[in-house]
C-alpha cells in the first residue's frame, strides 16, 4: 500500500521518445546490414530492405523537418540529411544512404538521451511532489489531497514519508532529509518550532506539523515553477545558432543545386560523379555538430548546479553569469545571518548581570521586535527563568516598560542618554555615553536599561556575519571579481561588516531606489553584475542586475520570484564555484563550436580537393556531432 504523501509515478514522454528513437535507429542499422548481406544474390530484396531501413530510421527526422518547413517556413538539418540519403539512393548508393540515415538517427537518439540525462537532476523534483497528507481534525486522522490543506492545519508526518506542506514542527523530533530542496547531503535535526519544507523526507521519528503556507505558495511549488522555466528558456547563443541554421541550410541547398548543375558543363564531370560529390557536400556541410554544441553543455551545467542547491531559471542566466565582473551583496540576511544577537550585556554598579538579563527578557517577552526576541533568546540560552510582568506597555518610537514586583523597568533606545543630565540618580552619565559611542563605532545597536529613572545597564546587539561570508568573498576575489555590499544600514555598521568580510566596495544608508542606482552605475563601470539579496527591498536591484540571485531558505517571495538564480541552501560560498562552472561551460561551448566548424570545413575542402567517399563523410560528420554532445556531458562529473 502506498504511503500517504508518497510521490506519484509520472509518465515521462521524453523518456518514451528517447527509447523509441533508439529502437528506430538500431532497427534501421540492422536492416541496413541485412540488405547489404543479401545484395549479392537478390537485388530486389536488398532494395526492399533498404527502403524499410530508410523509413524506420528517417521517419521521425523527416516529420520534424517537414513540420519546420510548413509551420516556420524554414529548412533545417533534418531535411538536409533526408535529402542527402534519398539523393544517394537515387544514383544507386543505397548502402551509403542507409548508413547516413542510421548514424543520423543514432546521433539524434543519443542527443535526446543526453539532454534527458542532463535534465534529470532538476526534473526529478517533479516526482517528489507530495500527493496526500494526513490531517488531524477533531482528534481523528484523515487522508486528504494536499490541495485541500489550509494555513493552520495540523498534519501527522510518519517516518519515511514526504513532508506535504511548508510548516513548523508543532510536536516531535526527527532528522529530515532536505537534499531535494537545499542540496544538503546530511539530514537536518528538527524539533518543536523548526521550519520544514514540502518535498523533503522525514526520518525516523513522527512529526506533527502546523501548515504555514498554502500548497501553491510553498517553496517546493516555487522550485517546480523555476524548473519549468529553466527547461523552456533558451540561451542567446542557442537562439543565434537556430537563426544561423535556417540561413545556412538555405545556402547549403542552393550550393548543392549549383554543384549538381554546373560541373558537367564547366568541368566536364559525369552526371553520376557530380551528383555523388554534391550528396557528399550536402552531408558534410550540414551543421549538426554546430547545432548540438550548446544545449547539452548548458543543461549539464544547470543540472550539476541543481545538485549543489543552486537553481537556474534558464540557460541565458548561466551564460550571463559566466561574464560576471562584480558581485553585489545585500548585507542583512545575505552576508549576515539576518537575526540580531546580543553581543554585549553591561550591568551598572550595584546590579548583577544575571538579574538584569532576567528582567530585560521578562519585559521584552511579549514584544515581537527582532531586538526583543534576541534578548529573550539570550536569556533562554543561559537557562534563566522569566518573571511575571505587570502593566507592560510599549512606548512608541522608543521601547517598552513594565513592572516586576512593583518595580518599574524600562528598556529602549540609547538616545535617551542625550536628554539626561548628570545627577545623583545618574552620576556616571558620561561613562555610559562613552561606552555607547564605542559600541556604536563597532556597528552595534545599543539599548539602555532603566531602573525607574536610574541607568541600570546597557545592551548591545548586532546582526552577526555568516560563518562562510569571508570565504565566499575571498573566493570571488580569487576569480578576479570585485565584491560590493549594498545596505540600508548606517555606514558605521556597514564598515564593520566590510572589514570582517573583506568586500571591495561599500554603499550604505540606501533606500531600494538607491540600490538600483548603484547597480546601474556598477554595470556602466564594470560590465556584468550579479546581485545577491533576500528581501522585498532587494527585488528592484535583483531585477536591474545582469543576474539576480535570491536566497532560497529565508528569502522573501518577491525576491525569489524576480531572481534569475536561487541559492536553495543559502550557502553564499557556492556563488564562486557556480561562476567557475558557468565559465567552464562557456569554454566547452566554444571548444565544441570551433571543433564543429573545423570538421565541416575540412570535410568540405577534402571533398573538392581529393574527393571522399560518402560513408567517410557520414562518419566524420555524425561522429563530430556525437563527440560535441559527449564533451558537454563532461560537466556532469
Amino acid at each position: 500500500m502506498k504511503k500517504p504523501g508518497a510521490p506519484k509515478r509520472r509518465f515521462d514522454p521524453r523518456a518514451m521518445l528517447s527509447n523509441s528513437e533508439m529502437q528506430a535507429a538500431l532497427g534501421s542499422g540492422l536492416l541496413m546490414l541485412f540488405a547489404w548481406s543479401v545484395g549479392g544474390w537478390s537485388e530486389i530484396l536488398s532494395i526492399a530492405l533498404y527502403v524499410i531501413s530508410y523509413t524506420i530510421g528517417g521517419w521521425n527526422k523527416a516529420k520534424e523537418g517537414v513540420e519546420t518547413l510548413v509551420k516556420e517556413r524554414d529548412l533545417d538539418v533534418n531535411l538536409l540529411m533526408i535529402a542527402a540519403a534519398l539523393g544517394a539512393a537515387s544514383i544507386g548508393y543505397w548502402n551509403e544512404g542507409a548508413m547516413l540515415i542510421f548514424i543520423f538517427a543514432l546521433s539524434g537518439a543519443l542527443e535526446s538521451y543526453t539532454m534527458e540525462r542532463s535534465k534529470k537532476d532538476i526534473s526529478s523534483l517533479m516526482a517528489l511532489k507530495p500527493a496526500t497528507a494526513i490531517r488531524i481534525e477533531k482528534g481523528s486522522m484523515n487522508e486528504v489531497n494536499i490541495d485541500q490543506l489550509v494555513i493552520g492545519d495540523l498534519l501527522l508526518v510518519r517516518p519515511g514519508d514526504l513532508i506535504p506542506a511548508d510548516g513548523k514542527v508543532y510536536r516531535g523530533e526527527s532528522a529530515v532529509d532536505q537534499a531535494s530542496i537545499t542540496g544538503e547531503s546530511v539530514p537536518v535535526e528538527k524539533c518543536a518550532g523548526s521550519e520544514v519544507f514540502a518535498g523533503t523526507v522525514n526520518g525516523e521519528g513522527p512529526l506533527y506539523i502546523e501548515v504555514t503556507k498554502a500548497a501553491e505558495n510553498t517553496l517546493f511549488a516555487k522550485i517546480i515553477k523555476m524548473v519549468e522555466e529553466a527547461e523552456t528558456e533558451v540561451p542567446n547563443s542557442q537562439r543565434f545558432i537556430k537563426r544561423l541554421e535556417a540561413i545556412y541550410a538555405r545556402v547549403v541547398v542552393a550550393s548543392t543545386v549549383a554543384l549538381i548543375i554546373l560541373p558537367p558543363f564547366l568541368l566536364d564531370w559525369s552526371w553520376s560523379a557530380t551528383f555523388y560529390k554534391a550528396m557528399v557536400f550536402l552531408v558534410v556541410a550540414s551543421p549538426c555538430a554546430l547545432v548540438s554544441s550548446i544545449m547539452p553543455a548548458m543543461l549539464s551545467a544547470i543540472s550539476k548546479s541543481a545538485r549543489k542547491g543552486v537553481l537556474f531559471k534558464g540557460g541565458v542566466h548561466l551564460e550571463n553569469m559566466a561574464r560576471t565582473t562584480v558581485v553585489a551583496f545585500d548585507k542583512t540576511g545575505t552576508l549576515t545571518e539576518g537575526t540580531p544577537q546580543v553581543t554585549d550585556f553591561i550591568a551598572g554598579e550595584g546590579y548583577s548581570r544575571q538579574e538584569l538579563l532576567t528582567v530585560s527578557a521578562s519585559i521584552e517577552h511579549m514584544s515581537r521586535h527582532p531586538l526583543a526576541e534576541a534578548i529573550v533568546r539570550k536569556a533562554e540560552e543561559e537557562g534563566l527563568a522569566l518573571q511575571g510582568v505587570e502593566d507592560s506597555k510599549t512606548i512608541t518610537g522608543w521601547g517598552i516598560e513594565g513592572q516586576i514586583d512593583g518595580h518599574l523597568w524600562r528598556i529602549g533606545k540609547s538616545n535617551l542618554l542625550d536628554e539626561l543630565t548628570p545627577s545623583a540618580m545618574n552620576p556616571e552619565l558620561e561613562h555610559w555615553k562613552l561606552k555607547r559611542q564605542q559600541l556604536a563605532e563597532e556597528g552595534k545597536t545599543v539599548s539602555i536599561i532603566l531602573d525607574g529613572e536610574q541607568i541600570a545597564g546597557m545592551i548591545a546587539l548586532q546582526d552577526t556575519v555568516r560563518p562562510q561570508a569571508e570565504a565566499a568573498v575571498r573566493k570571488l576575489q580569487e576569480l578576479g571579481i570585485k565584491v560590493a555590499m549594498l545596505t540600508g544600514d548606517r555606514d558605521a555598521t556597514a564598515q564593520v561588516i566590510a572589514g570582517t568580510t573583506g568586500v571591495d566596495m561599500v554603499f550604505a544608508d540606501l533606500l531600494p531606489e538607491d540600490k538600483v542606482k548603484h547597480i546601474k552605475a556598477l554595470r556602466e563601470k564594470y560590465g556584468h553584475v550579479v546581485m545577491v539579496g533576500d528581501g522585498v527591498n532587494d527585488a528592484p536591484a535583483l531585477a536591474t542586475a545582469t543576474v539576480g540571485m535570491g536566497m532560497g531558505m529565508k528569502g522573501s517571495g518577491a525576491a525569489l520570484e524576480i531572481a534569475d538564480v536561487v541559492l536553495m541552501n543559502d550557502n553564499i560560498e557556492e556563488i564562486a564555484s557556480t561562476i567557475s562552472l558557468a565559465r567552464r561551460s562557456q569554454r566547452i561551448v566554444k571548444q565544441n563550436m570551433i571543433f564543429a566548424v573545423t570538421v565541416i570545413a575540412v570535410l568540405m575542402i577534402s571533398n573538392f580537393v581529393q574527393g571522399i567517399a560518402l560513408p567517410f563523410g557520414v562518419i566524420g560528420h555524425e561522429g563530430s556531432t556525437i563527440l560535441v554532445i559527449l564533451n558537454g556531458l563532461r560537466l556532469l562529473r
